[in-house]
């Protein structure tokens, strides 16, 4: 069954998990590769034949970031939801807590996107897919994704007019909802200002010193 955004958030924060665009994310800290390695394989034996088609995990030889998301599609339900509760209690049993809160020493999880203004985005989509490598983020959808999964999503926002005196390709930072202030005061503090929050806490829009903007983004107020 698929889950709103709240669902989602509120059934998983309990468990060390945030959710971030579609879906839900929390990392383990290691102390090298090997024991990384044991950790990833932990994670896979306890998603069993799900792992093929809802899991990701990067492996890095401090960190190892897990990801759950419906098979084909960028939602989660209540399979992803169980299998974060089964993931989290294998990895606690053996003393490797899920964490990827603001309080975590190390950043927390995010996503990034890309997002490109477009007056007739079926004209300029192809262009992108084809010089970026990228395909199909979900069938029938608009974004591009890498297909190793390395990369940014790539989206494109429907213009009503032309804006040549606005830069018409932005970033978008999608954080977990408990890190956003705190992510903005950041960016604000280092030099940048605010556009604007009408849309928060769905997403502010900043932009630094010279106009160029970026977005900070969360999952609340989009259901």
């Amino acid at each position: 069954m698929s889950l709103t955004r709240r669902e989602a958030s509120d059934a998983v924060t309990g468990l060390g998990w945030r959710l971030v665009l579609g879906e839900v994310r929390t990392r383990v800290r290691v102390s090298s590769f090997a024991e990384g390695a044991t950790v990833a394989a932990r994670v896979a034996a306890a998603c069993g034949a799900a792992a093929d088609d809802s899991l990701r995990v990067d492996l890095r030889p401090d960190q190892v970031t897990v990801s759950l998301h419906a098979p084909g599609a960028r939602l989660v339900t209540t399979r992803e939801v169980e299998l974060a509760a089964v993931v989290t209690r294998a990895l606690g049993a053996d003393g490797w807590p899920t964490h990827p809160g603001p309080d975590d020493p190390a950043r927390p999880v995010q996503l990034l996107e890309i997002a490109i203004d477009a007056l007739d985005i079926a004209a300029v989509r192809p262009f992108w897919a084809a010089v970026l490598g990228y395909a199909d983020e979900v069938p029938g959808g608009d974004a591009l994704a890498d297909p190793d999964r390395a990369g940014p999503t790539f989206w494109f926002q429907r213009m009503d007019a032309p804006r040549p005196q606005r830069n018409r390709i932005h970033v978008d930072v999608t954080v977990p909802h408990d890190e956003a202030d705190r992510r903005v005061r950041a960016a604000l503090d280092a030099g940048g200002r605010l556009v604007s929050d009408a849309e928060a806490p769905a997403f502010w829009v900043l932009a630094d010193v010279e106009g160029n903007e970026a977005c900070v983004t969360t999952w609340q107020g989009r259901d």
